[in-house]
C-alpha cells in the first residue's frame, strides 16, 4: 500500500510539473523561454546534456540551464514511468504537437529540436507515442493551429520513431513484456494499436515522405516484425502478447490490400528456415524438429494468431502463388505449408474450409499448387520427392473425391464455369483418382456413375480443351478399373504421364491458360464445332479450312474440253502405264489385262454422269472419281449446271465420306466434297441454296451434316464477296496533242518511215453522208519483203491479253444475302423430329448464328445489310439465344452482333432516326446493354473480351452517327429537314456517356 501511495504521489508531482511547463509555454514571449521550460521537465526524465542545450539559448537563460539540479538514475526512472504511464504525457504531447509545433518549433535550433523536443517521443514507449502521434496527422483547423506545420512535424516524428528507431518492433516487445509481467493487455487493446499503426499511410499527406507510402511503410514494419524470428532475445519474450500484435498487424496489412507485399518479405525467410532444417536433419522426424526448435516458434504461431479469416485466405492464396514462382521442390513447399498452417488446420474449421473447400472448388491455382494442397490438406503426409503420397488414413481422400466428382459431373458446371476453373477441377479429380485403388473406388458408390456422366457431357462439347479434360479423366479412371487396358479417347494421351496442365507447358509457374484468344476467328469456330459434332455422331471427319474462295472466273470465250477435266483423277499407275505404252516399239505388243481395267473406266465429262456415279454408293472407285472431277466441272459452268444443281447438292450432302475413303484419307475426301458444294453455291446460288435451306432443318440429316451445310454456306458467302474478275486496263490518252508541225490539226501526222508518201484525201463511196474525212498514203516495202500483197492488221491492244487486263474484286454476295439468311433464320426455335437447336443441338445453333454474322460482314456497307440487320437482331435478342447456357452460343451471338455493327452504314442509322424509325436504334441499344451485361457477369473470358469489342464498335457507330447528325454539311440539313418529334424515341448510347436523339 505504501508503494502504491508513493506512486500516486509521484504521478501527482510529475503532473504538476507538466502543468507548469504547459503554462510557461503558453505565456512565453521568446523561444528561449520555451526551451528553458522544456529543459526543466526533460532533466527529470532523460539524461539530457545541459551544455548542448545551453548553447541554443541566450545568456540570460544559459546559467539557469547549466545550474539546474540533476536527479539520480533511479529517481529519473521513477519519474519516467510516472510520466508515460499516467496522464502527464498525453497532456504534454497535445501541446508539443499542436501549439508548440504551430508557433515555436520553427524557431528552435537544430540541437534543441533533436535533444529537447524530439526526445519526449523518441525515448518514450512506442505504444504510447504512436497513440498520441497518429491522431495529429489529421488536426482540426478550428483549434487555431497551422495545420500544414502540425502535419509535417507529426509525419517527421512518425518516420523517426516508428521507422528509423524500429518503433513497431519495440511495440511487439512491449506487448510481450506487458503480458509477461503485468498480464493486463487484452486483444482489443492490441487490435487498437495495430489499427492505429496500419492506418498511418492513409492519413499521411499526399506530399509526405516516400517512407509513409503504403508500399514502403508496410514493407518496413513487416521487416521489423519478421526480424523477431531471428532475434536472440526472442525466447525471453512472452510469445502471447508479441505474436498477438504480429498477427493483428499482418491482418490489417492484408485488409489494406498489401498481402502480396507481406508475402514477398515472409516467403524468403521461411523458405530459408525450412531448407536449413531439412538439410541438417535429413534422417530425423522433421515435424518433431520443427516443434522443438526455438527458431521455429515464430513461424508456428504466426498464422495461429491471425484470427481474421479474410486475412488467412489472402495470405494463403498469395503464399501459394508466390511459392509457385519461388519454390522448385514439392517437399520444401509442403513443409512451408506445414510450418505455417498445420496447427490452424487441426484446430480451426474455418482454415480447413479455406484450404479445402475454397481452394479446391472455387479458386484456380497452378497445377503444382494443387498437388501441394492435396498433399497437405487431404493426404496430410509429406510427399516422396516430387510425387503425391498416400497417408495412413484415406477417409479424407475418399470424401474429397466424392465431392469433386459430384461437382465435375454436372452439366451446369460445364456450362457456367470458366475454362480455367474446369481445367483445375478436372486436374483435381484426375490427381485424386490416381491415388485410389479399385477397392477404394468400389466403396464410393456414386463416383463411377458421376465420372461417366461427366465424361459423356464433355465429349459432346465443341471446345477441344473440354474434350481433352474428359479424355484425361477417362484414362485415369480406366487405369484404376483395369490397369492393363487403359482407355484412350484422345490421340495425345500416350504413355503413363498425363498432362494435367492441358498443354500449357510454357512455364511451370503460370496458371493454366487454355483460352484460344480474345478475338474469335472463323477458322477456330469452324474447327471446334465441326470436330465436336462429328465426335458426337461417330464420324471422325475434320475440315481443313482452306481458302477455297480464291479462284478466278474463267474466260467465257475460252473453249474447254470437259473430258480434259478428268486429268486429276488419273492415278500414278495409270500415268506409268500410258508412258510405257507410248514408248513401246509396237502397239500390238501383248500385256496382261487381268488386273488392269483402267481403260474400262469411263471418263466423267458431264455433271449428269457425276450425279449418277455419286448415287452408286456400292461403287467406291466411281464415287471417288466423281468427287475428283466434280469441282472442276462445276466451276466450268456448263449449260447443264442449272438443271442438275439441286440433285447434285442433295447427292453430295448425303454421301458418307468415311464409308468410301481409304483409312487415313477421310480428310482429303471430305475436303473434295466440301469444295464441290461450295462451288455449286457460288456458281448456281438460287437452286443450291433452296436445297441447302430445306436440308438444314430436315429430319433426314444428322448433326455433322447440318454443320457441314452451314460451313458450306459460310465459305460460299465469303467467296462470293471476294469474287475476282478480269477487266481491260483503262489507258489514259490525251485528247488534244500539241505539235510543232505547220500542217492543219485535222491532218494525220507526217511522221513515218523514210520514203513514205504524202497523205491524200479519199472521197467517200457510201450512200450515207460521211461526216469525217479519210486519208491514205503509200509506204515503202521493208527490206525483207519481195512483193506486195501482204495485209497487216494494226491494233492498240497487245497480243498478250494478260498485259492489258487487270484483276478487280467485285462483291457479288449482297444480291444473294437474303437467300442465304432469311430461310435459315425461319423456324430456328422450333423443336422438330431430330432437330432441337435451342437445347441438344446447340453446336448447330452456334454455327448458324456464326454463318449469319459472316453473311452480314460480307454484305457490309451495302443496302442489303441495312434491310437484313433488324430481323437478325430480333433473332439474337430472344432470351433463348442471347442468354443460352452454353458459352459457345453466346460467343456466336457476340460475333454476329459485332458483324452487324461493322456492316451497317452510319448514314442508314441517321436516316432511320430522322424518319422516326426506332427499330434499328432499339436493336443497337440492346447490343450495348447486353454487351455490358456480358462483360459484367459472364464467366467465360472470351465472352468478356468479345463483349468489350462490341462496346467499342458500338461507341464508334454512335460517334459516327453523332457526327453525321451534327455536321453542318449534312445532306439532311442542306435540305432543311427538321427533326421529327418521334426522333426522341431513338437512342444511341456511348458507354459511360449517353447521347440521345
Amino acid at each position: 500500500m505504501a508503494d502504491s501511495g508513493n506512486k500516486r504521489e509521484l504521478e501527482a508531482k510529475v503532473l504538476q510539473k507538466v502543468a507548469e511547463v504547459i503554462s510557461a509555454i503558453k505565456n512565453a514571449k521568446h523561444v528561449d523561454q520555451v526551451i528553458s521550460a522544456l529543459h526543466s521537465l526533460a532533466v527529470l526524465l532523460f539524461p539530457v546534456d545541459a551544455s548542448i542545450i545551453a548553447e541554443c539559448v541566450g545568456q540570460s537563460y544559459r546559467d539557469q540551464i547549466l545550474s539546474s539540479s540533476l536527479p539520480s538514475k533511479s529517481e529519473r526512472l521513477e519519474c519516467w514511468n510516472a510520466f508515460y504511464n499516467g496522464a502527464a504525457f498525453s497532456a504534454l504531447s497535445q501541446v508539443l504537437l499542436l501549439e508548440l509545433a504551430s508557433s515555436w518549433l520553427a524557431c528552435f535550433p537544430f540541437l534543441a529540436k533533436k535533444h529537447l523536443y524530439d526526445i519526449f517521443f523518441v525515448d518514450g514507449p512506442a505504444i504510447e507515442v504512436a497513440q498520441n502521434l497518429v491522431p495529429c496527422l489529421q488536426p482540426n483547423a478550428s483549434d487555431g493551429v497551422d495545420v500544414r506545420a502540425v502535419r509535417s512535424n507529426t509525419e517527421r516524428l512518425i518516420v523517426l520513431c516508428l521507422l528509423d528507431k524500429d518503433g513497431v518492433l519495440q511495440m511487439a516487445k512491449e506487448f510481450g513484456e506487458s503480458c509477461k509481467y503485468e498480464n493486463f493487455v487484452t486483444i482489443p487493446a492490441i487490435s487498437k494499436v495495430a489499427q492505429i499503426v496500419t492506418s498511418i499511410p492513409d492519413k499521411a499527406q499526399s506530399k509526405a515522405s516516400n517512407s509513409l507510402s503504403p508500399h514502403s511503410f508496410f514493407k518496413q514494419i513487416t521487416n521489423q516484425l519478421l526480424s523477431l524470428a531471428e532475434a536472440e532475445d526472442f525466447k525471453y519474450i512472452d510469445l502471447d502478447g508479441t505474436m498477438m500484435f504480429v498477427g493483428e498487424t499482418f491482418s490489417r496489412i492484408c485488409r489494406r490490400g498489401s498481402a502480396d507485399l507481406l508475402l514477398n518479405e515472409l516467403i524468403p525467410r521461411v523458405m530459408k528456415h525450412v531448407h536449413d532444417v531439412l538439410m541438417s536433419n535429413a534422417h530425423s522426424a522433421v515435424s518433431d524438429v520443427f516443434e522443438s526448435s526455438p527458431n521455429s516458434q515464430f513461424w508456428l504461431k504466426t498464422m495461429e494468431t491471425i484470427k481474421d479469416n479474410y486475412a488467412v485466405e489472402k495470405i494463403s492464396e498469395q503464399l501459394l502463388h508466390q511459392l509457385a514462382a519461388k519454390c522448385e521442390s514439392d517437399v520444401d513447399a509442403y513443409w512451408v505449408l506445414w510450418l505455417l498452417f498445420h496447427r490452424s488446420l487441426r484446430s480451426r474449421m474455418s482454415v480447413r474450409s479455406i484450404l479445402v473447400d475454397k481452394f479446391l472448388f472455387w479458386k484456380v491455382f497452378p497445377i503444382h499448387c494443387l498437388r501441394w494442397l492435396l498433399q497437405f490438406a487431404i493426404l496430410e503426409c509429406p510427399p516422396d520427392a516430387n510425387c503425391l503420397k498416400k497417408g495412413h488414413s484415406n477417409s479424407s481422400l475418399l470424401m474429397t473425391v466424392q465431392r469433386l466428382v459430384e461437382v465435375w459431373s454436372k452439366k451446369e458446371f460445364v456450362q457456367s464455369a470458366t475454362l480455367e476453373q474446369q481445367a483445375y477441377i478436372s486436374a483435381a479429380v484426375g490427381l485424386s483418382l490416381e491415388l485410389m485403388s479399385k477397392e477404394e473406388l468400389d466403396e464410393t458408390k456414386t463416383v463411377m456413375p458421376s465420372i461417366l456422366q461427366g465424361v459423356s457431357c464433355r465429349l459432346e462439347n465443341p471446345n477441344q480443351w473440354i474434350r481433352k479434360m474428359a479424355s484425361n479423366v477417362a484414362l485415369v479412371f480406366s487405369k484404376v478399373i483395369d490397369p492393363k487396358n487403359p482407355l484412350y479417347l484422345d490421340d495425345s494421351c500416350v504413355g503413363d504421364i498425363i498432362d494435367w496442365e492441358f498443354g500449357s507447358t510454357t512455364s511451370k509457374k503460370e496458371n493454366i491458360d487454355c483460352m484460344i484468344g480474345a478475338q474469335t476467328t472463323s477458322l477456330v469456330q469452324k474447327k471446334e464445332a465441326t470436330d465436336a459434332a462429328k465426335v458426337g455422331t461417330g464420324h471422325n471427319i475434320r475440315s481443313k479450312n482452306k481458302n477455297i474462295w480464291e479462284f478466278k472466273l474463267a474466260d467465257p470465250d475460252e473453249i474447254v474440253d470437259p473430258a480434259s477435266l478428268n486429268c486429276g483423277s488419273i492415278s500414278e499407275d495409270d500415268n506409268e502405264s500410258d508412258i510405257s505404252d507410248s514408248s513401246s516399239d509396237s502397239s500390238l505388243q501383248p500385256y496382261d489385262l487381268s488386273d488392269d481395267d483402267t481403260d474400262l473406266k469411263k471418263k466423267l465429262s458431264h455433271l449428269v454422269d457425276v450425279v449418277g456415279s455419286l448415287r452408286k454408293s456400292d461403287d467406291v472407285e466411281g464415287v471417288e472419281r466423281a468427287l475428283d472431277v466434280s469441282e472442276k466441272l462445276i466451276r466450268a459452268s456448263p449449260d447443264e449446271l442449272r438443271h442438275v444443281a439441286s440433285d447434285l447438292v442433295r447427292t453430295l450432302i448425303q454421301i458418307r465420306c468415311s464409308d468410301i475413303a481409304v483409312e487415313g484419307e477421310e480428310d482429303s475426301t471430305e475436303d473434295k466434297r466440301q469444295r464441290a458444294l461450295v462451288a455449286l453455291v457460288v456458281m448456281c446460288p438460287v437452286e443450291s441454296l433452296n436445297i441447302l435451306n430445306k436440308l438444314l432443318y430436315s429430319p433426314n440429316v444428322d448433326t455433322s451434316q447440318r454443320i457441314m451445310i452451314l460451313d458450306i454456306m459460310t465459305d460460299a458467302a465469303q467467296e462470293l464477296s471476294n469474287t475476282k474478275t478480269m477487266k481491260p486496263k483503262h489507258r489514259s490518252r490525251t485528247l488534244i496533242a500539241t505539235t510543232a508541225e505547220t500542217q492543219p490539226w485535222f491532218l494525220p501526222s507526217s511522221k513515218g518511215p523514210p520514203g513514205a508518201g504524202s497523205w491524200k484525201e479519199i472521197s467517200g463511196t457510201g450512200t450515207l453522208p460521211n461526216w469525217s474525212n479519210s486519208y491514205e498514203r503509200e509506204l515503202p516495202l521493208k527490206p525483207s519483203h519481195v512483193k506486195r500483197g501482204k495485209t497487216r492488221r494494226w491494233s492498240l491492244r497487245s497480243a498478250n491479253m494478260q498485259d492489258n487486263e487487270m484483276e478487280l474484286s467485285h462483291n457479288k454476295f449482297p444480291g444473294h444475302a437474303a437467300a442465304f439468311m432469311l430461310p435459315a433464320m425461319q423456324g430456328f426455335d422450333k423443336k422438330r423430329h431430330g432437330v432441337d437447336l435451342l437445347n441438344r443441338d446447340f453446336v448447330v445453333l452456334g454455327k448458324l448464328i456464326y454463318m449469319l454474322g459472316v453473311c452480314m460482314k460480307c454484305a457490309a456497307m451495302h443496302p442489303e445489310a441495312s434491310v437484313l440487320a433488324p430481323p437478325l437482331l430480333d433473332m439474337l435478342r430472344s432470351s433463348e439465344v442471347s442468354h443460352h447456357k452454353e458459352a459457345y452460343v453466346r460467343r456466336a451471338v457476340l460475333f454476329a452482333a459485332s458483324c452487324i455493327l461493322i456492316a451497317i452504314h452510319p448514314s442508314y442509322v441517321v436516316s432511320s432516326l430522322l424518319e422516326g424509325n426506332v427499330e434499328i436504334s432499339e436493336g443497337l441499344e440492346w447490343v450495348r446493354t447486353w454487351s455490358l451485361h456480358v462483360a459484367d457477369s459472364d464467366p467465360d473470358r472470351e465472352c468478356y473480351m468479345m463483349a468489350m469489342t462490341c462496346l467499342q464498335l458500338h461507341s464508334e457507330m454512335a460517334l459516327q452517327t453523332t457526327r453525321a447528325l451534327e455536321s453542318e454539311n449534312s445532306p439532311f440539313k442542306a435540305k432543311n429537314i427538321a427533326l421529327s418529334s418521334d426522333l426522341s424515341k431513338g437512342t444511341i448510347k456511348i458507354p459511360f456517356s449517353d447521347v440521345k436523339y
